[in-house]
């Protein structure tokens, strides 16, 4: 599904994104190992259970933030996003674990032409992700300057 472009969005649209994804223990442990995160939360199961809060192994945050955003492109921003102009007020309420379900909500919550690009105007968007218990697990404010509809 391709995305939106500026004129097709209005603020307070809420988009609840159809595609889940349960995060399994190798998507954590490449995830970590590609960005050289060698965090005991993420790798160390005995640590975890034994010196943690948590009681287990918790999901990379920076892996559950690109989740987070990945599942709004298709119905938000594919191939209309001309940039990702900043994401502000990440914040992650509690934790992934192996074996969650995310799910996505995106809020559209302002926008405005681009004083520099008339054929662009800015989306800021409120992303929410929430495990299968619908507890939220992160949250972030995204800012993307879209490309508007040419005019006939």
């Amino acid at each position: 599904m391709a995305g939106l472009y500026f004129d097709e969005f209005s603020v307070g649209q809420v988009f609840n994104h159809p595609i889940r994804r349960t995060v399994t223990e190798t998507d954590n442990l490449l995830f970590t190992a590609l960005t050289h995160n060698p965090a005991s939360l993420h790798l160390d199961e005995e640590y975890c259970r034994t010196e943690s809060e948590f009681g287990q192994r918790i999901v990379n945050s920076a892996f559950t933030f690109g989740l987070m955003v990945g599942i709004s492109v298709g119905d938000t921003t594919l191939g209309t996003t001309l940039a990702n102009l900043g994401m502000t007020d990440v914040s992650f309420p509690r934790p992934l674990f192996h074996g969650d379900t995310v799910h996505v909500r995106t809020t559209v919550s302002e926008l405005r032409d681009s004083q520099s690009r008339p054929n662009a105007g800015i989306t800021t968007f409120v992303h929410q992700a929430f495990n299968q218990r619908d507890e939220m697990v992160a949250t972030c404010i995204r800012a993307a300057l879209m490309k508007k509809r040419a005019k006939a």
